[in-house]
């Protein structure tokens, strides 16, 4: 989704360039480039496993494949510049377009940097910070510009609220509660969710993306439209535009979007992210006042109900979390990222 949105912002900012995009076959990106009309390649890339390291075993046999498929892309685009915003394909494309001489840059979206990130920026002439917290963890060439920029992401849309609405086949003024763990979903809060739901305290209107690997276990509480279960939406702003609430996991680009949007949110890190980096992204926005942090050891129905009913009945706190929100969001990210690398093309 950053490699999208700073896509769609350098075919705007300059119509001569044609942006690429290269994913990996087994991301999220092999469902949702095929709906975008940009070019793209799908790579056999794979990450390194922490936990089930003997999975590591395939590598040197994934890697030849993997050589050959980037040597491909290089000749087949003759790339003039190369951007890596993260994945499992980003690494080995931004690493090999440094070896050939090319102008690279990265985008880091968390607070914590990513490998590949810390790797890839003492080569890259640019990088591009979601959080200004991530530049005392880099290490750098001398060559490297560092610029907090923000996260990139589709600027916000508040005047698509009332055909979301109809989208989603809302009446009234029940409060909406948004729940998403991301494109993969977040099984230990689908299950929280279910069981807050099962205890009939449900307050207003539930719109709950469970994501695509454990949408069927979920369906079965589909009632709308007071509880709505989407397996993945797209556009994601049709949720952020009827929201009163959101309750997800802390990834960095949702944590960006919240804060662009103005909402207010409970985050539930992944405590199995690289480095631990979801929490750190939401105690950035905890300390900020834009957030209430819940870690995942301390979710249960009950606590949800609890913490959900508390922001639900007490607007005023709720607008200071949207306030606080709205001073940490840079919606023209994607923008300013994309002007910033078409000077490497010249």
């Amino acid at each position: 989704m950053p490699a999208l949105a700073i896509a769609q912002a350098v075919r705007e900012l300059d119509p001569g360039i044609e942006p690429v995009l290269v994913g990996a076959r087994r991301g999220v990106e092999a469902q949702v480039l095929p709906t975008r009309d940009f070019r793209y390649h799908l790579l056999p890339a794979e990450p390194l496993y922490r936990r089930q390291w003997w999975k590591n075993f395939r590598w040197p046999w994934l890697a030849v494949e993997l050589l050959r498929e980037v040597r491909r892309v290089y000749a087949e685009e003759r790339p003039v510049a190369v951007l890596g915003t993260g994945g499992y394909a980003a690494g080995p494309v931004v690493y090999w377009g440094g070896r050939a001489g090319l102008p690279t840059a990265v985008q880091e979206q968390n607070a914590y940097p990513g490998v590949a990130t810390r790797l890839l920026a003492r080569r890259a002439r640019h990088v591009y910070l979601g959080l200004p917290e991530a530049r005392a963890l880099l290490r750098v060439g001398p060559r490297t510009e560092v610029f907090d920029t923000g996260n990139p992401i589709p600027p916000p849309t508040p005047e698509r609220r009332e055909a979301a609405r109809a989208r989603f086949g809302l009446a009234g003024g029940a409060p909406v509660v948004l729940v998403t763990g991301g494109s993969q979903g977040a099984l230990a809060l689908n299950r929280a969710v279910a069981a807050w739901l099962d205890s009939g305290s449900r307050p207003g209107v539930v719109l709950w993306v469970t994501g695509r690997g454990t949408y069927a276990r979920f369906a079965g509480y589909h009632r709308p439209p007071e509880v709505q279960v989407i397996d993945f939406l797209d556009p994601m702003a049709d949720g952020y535009a009827v929201a009163d609430l959101v309750v997800s996991r802390a990834g960095m680009i949702t944590v960006a979007e919240l804060c662009a949007w103005g909402l207010p949110s409970i985050l539930v890190p992944l405590p199995t992210a690289a480095a631990d980096h979801q929490t750190r992204n939401a105690r950035v926005l905890s300390a900020a006042g834009a957030a209430l942090l819940l870690p995942e050891a301390e979710l249960s129905a009950e606590r949800l109900a609890v913490e959900v009913g508390r922001l639900l009945g007490d607007q005023d706190r709720r607008r200071g979390m949207a306030d606080a929100a709205r001073r940490r969001g840079r919606p023209h990210a994607s923008r300013d990222i994309a002007s910033k690398l078409l000077t490497l093309v010249g």
